[in-house]
């Protein structure tokens, strides 16, 4: 059983959404979010990263920081940049990028569900991101920034969600990386009807926002018993086969100072290795295939068979084979949510990022892994078990700012 809740948004009114909208908080660091943000105050990052108007250098995490993101809220409403709905409402949000659509549900979601483990988690969270987005939420009183959910697709809400979308939307903006954004305000018959109904969707899984549903349960936890409706997290809910999911893929520098031909040749001992044109004659094409990229040239490599284990959900992921055979063995990463010399390039920025990153002299080789399938994030998820640190990259990413839940 899956419950989502209607609720209050605090939403931008229509002529300034695309003003107000903002990318995600963990996407971009302060700079891009200061240079973004110049000269829009109603920009949302000034609440997501409210560092940004505070002095250059001022350390993220202090209590100013946390303390300015509460204030920008309070001046973001009382401008009425945003403005509270006077009925609680279930929200549909389509995204276009490019060929690729997808519709979500806006909605509250369980925390009892998510500590139950009906709502199914695939990532283990950092406690120091952990502690961040749990300070930020209950210093702001508010969901600012939606969890990004999935589910087996249904054929009665896919059907539900189709009519609604007949309607002209409240929102219909492009931002600047060219991706359109429409939002509709469900009424009351259609709330009721896709509450139902998601009460036969018998698991969600989380997509992307571990941190932030985890921070979530942590302030209900510390406030329950106080009348507030803090039992829940925002999110967007999002059938399974409207996925988009891309690589997440690896840069890692060589400590040893090994030479390109000796670094071929450890390569090859482990991995079929054959030298590759350029790098979209690398890129993999399938599961167990990667792009290596090191002196100025692209190899083309195939993980062996009988190397890793096939019946095993997290064992068999393209991302634990590049740590098991190449990251770990090779490059000494034994720790990649901690080691300092490997990185992590989502796929969105591309081939040219990649060489840019090695040909820089920053990094010594950059991997290029074959996305991750929703059907083995399933896999991972049902048998309770986790993935290793930035194994998805969903894209379109969730703009910040076209609806918040306050408690």
């Amino acid at each position: 059983m899956a419950i989502l809740r209607p609720f209050l948004a605090y939403r931008p009114p229509p002529a300034d959404a695309v003003r107000v909208a903002s990318p995600p908080y963990d996407v971009i660091n302060t700079a891009e979010a200061r240079a973004l943000a110049a000269g829009n105050p109603a920009s949302f990052l000034h609440v997501s990263r409210p560092e940004i108007d505070l002095p250059e250098g001022t350390d993220d995490h202090d209590d100013a920081v946390y303390r300015k993101g509460m204030e920008n809220l309070a001046t973001l409403i009382e401008q009425h940049a945003l403005v509270q709905d006077p009925e609680p409402h279930l929200y549909l949000y389509a995204q276009k990028m490019g060929a690729h659509r997808q519709t979500g549900v806006v909605a509250c979601a369980s925390v009892a569900e998510y500590v139950a483990d009906t709502i199914k988690k695939h990532e283990k969270t950092r406690a120091d991101k952990e502690d961040d987005r749990t300070r930020h939420i209950e210093e702001l009183g508010a969901h600012d920034e939606p969890v990004f959910l999935t589910y087996r697709a249904d054929r009665g809400i896919d059907s539900l969600v189709a009519d609604a979308v007949t309607a002209p939307p409240i929102y219909d903006f492009t931002t600047a990386d060219g991706v359109e954004h429409r939002l509709w305000v469900l009424g009351r018959e259609l709330t009721r009807d896709l509450e139902e109904r998601f009460e036969s969707v018998p698991t969600l899984y989380v997509a992307d926002g571990h941190h932030r549903s985890a921070a979530a349960a942590r302030v209900h936890q510390k406030l329950r018993g106080d009348g507030g409706q803090h039992d829940v997290f925002l999110a967007v809910v999002f059938p399974h086969d409207q996925m988009k999911i891309l690589p997440y893929n690896r840069v890692v520098r060589d400590l040893e100072g090994r030479s390109v031909a000796a670094l071929v040749e450890r390569l090859k001992a482990t991995l079929d290795l054959e030298p590759a044109a350029n790098g979209a004659a690398a890129a993999p094409t399938g599961p167990k295939q990667f792009g290596i990229y090191l002196g100025g040239q692209w190899y083309r490599a195939t993980a062996r068979k009988g190397s890793f284990d096939a019946k095993d959900p997290v064992a068999s992921l393209d991302c634990s084979i590049c740590q098991d055979q190449i990251l770990g063995p090779i490059f000494g990463v034994q720790d990649p949510r901690r080691d300092k010399h490997v990185d992590f390039v989502g796929g969105i920025r591309g081939i040219p990022e990649l060489e840019k990153r090695v040909d820089s002299g920053d990094f010594t080789v950059a991997l290029h892994l074959y996305p991750t399938q929703i059907e083995e994030l399933f896999a991972v998820s049902d048998a309770g078990l986790l993935m290793p640190p930035k194994s998805t990259w969903f894209e379109p990413k969730l703009r910040s700012g076209l609806f918040v839940h306050t408690f």
